[in-house]
């Protein structure tokens, strides 16, 4: 099968993937408790103006014509009007999307190379020392919550020792130094769960291959084991690398709502923590759909590489 007739099926999917999470995101909303025109007018609202404020945002529309109007909106760009702030949604998002970018892109500067580094040497002397060592570190990371590093993290390094700040407030004028010192506990927090995840493959993905045919060939013609690792492994199973790590980016993008909050950063998670919280239904459906978006494109990117990486899944048997 040729490449590009690959990708646009996968673009399908990507399509229907989307469309169905727009209905799981707009049938959640509908679920939520309480009544939205309520909840902005207040309790001492009377019964004509909650009727009034009904009729002005639509919600006396059936539901599958509310749905269709917004996901119509949506897919020409119009996200909608905050119900709090009165604001573009789109604008709220990004002015926010900066901060939460900025800790996903330093916690994936430090934790992918990190990462795989420590699954190539643990390749190297399967279920060595060295191997058990960082297997067991990298099972218990997975095991222990983010949320609960962080609260570590921040009664040592902040309140006892009081090295590092406890929140993290990123401004506009921050200087290199403040904004390292900000950042340290959040992408420390982060990377401990991602690093755990992506050696773990890592060290399962370059294992796979160190046992086929085509490296035990390369061993009996005496190849350096250096080459034999980085050339002949890493190259051949960078394909299922590629998926975990598009994987934990996206998670860093979308899944990042705990650790902004903790360290009251201003980013995409706690714009929806605070969105859920005044009962802002239309900022709720943006950012879910969004961080949606993000899934979807990272992983037809990863998929796209695993394609161009991996002739056997172009031409299977």
């Amino acid at each position: 099968m040729d490449l590009p007739l690959i990708v646009i099926r996968r673009m399908a999917i990507g399509v229907v993937t989307v469309l169905v999470v727009s209905l799981l995101v707009f049938a959640g909303t509908e679920l939520l408790p309480g009544d939205v025109a309520q909840a902005i007018l207040g309790p001492g609202a009377t019964p004509e103006s909650i009727a009034n404020i009904r009729a002005r945002l639509g919600l006396d529309q059936a539901a599958h014509i509310r749905y269709m109007h917004w996901f119509g909106n949506l897919l020409h760009g119009d996200m909608g009007t905050s119900l709090v702030s009165g604001r573009e949604i789109s604008v709220l998002i990004a002015e926010r999307s900066s901060n939460t970018f900025l800790l996903a892109g330093v916690t994936a500067l430090v934790a992918v190379p990190l990462s795989v580094l420590l699954g190539l040497i643990a390749s190297t002397r399967p279920n060595g020392r060295i191997d058990k060592t960082i297997s067991a570190i990298t099972l218990t990371l997975i095991s222990i919550p983010d949320f609960l590093v962080a609260v570590i993290l921040v009664s040592i390094f902040s309140v006892q020792l009081g090295w590092l700040p406890a929140l993290s407030t990123i401004r506009p004028d921050s200087n290199f130094l403040e904004l390292a010192r900000m950042l340290v506990l959040p992408v420390t927090a982060l990377s401990f769960t991602v690093i755990a995840h992506m050696a773990r493959m890592t060290r399962t993905a370059v294992l796979n291959e160190l046992t086929s045919p085509a490296i035990e060939m390369a061993i009996l013609k005496g190849v350096p084991k250096s080459r034999l690792l980085l050339v002949h492994a890493l190259s051949n199973a960078i394909a299922p690398i590629v998926n975990v790590i598009a994987l934990n980016l996206a998670y860093l993008i979308s899944g990042v709502v705990v650790i902004e909050t903790l360290f009251n950063i201003n980013g995409l998670g706690k714009l929806m923590v605070d969105a859920v919280t005044t009962r802002d239904i239309p900022l709720v459906q943006g950012c879910a759909m969004l961080f949606c978006a993000v899934y979807v494109l990272l992983n037809l990117f990863a998929d796209t590489i695993s394609i161009v990486a991996n002739p056997r899944i172009r031409h299977p048997k």
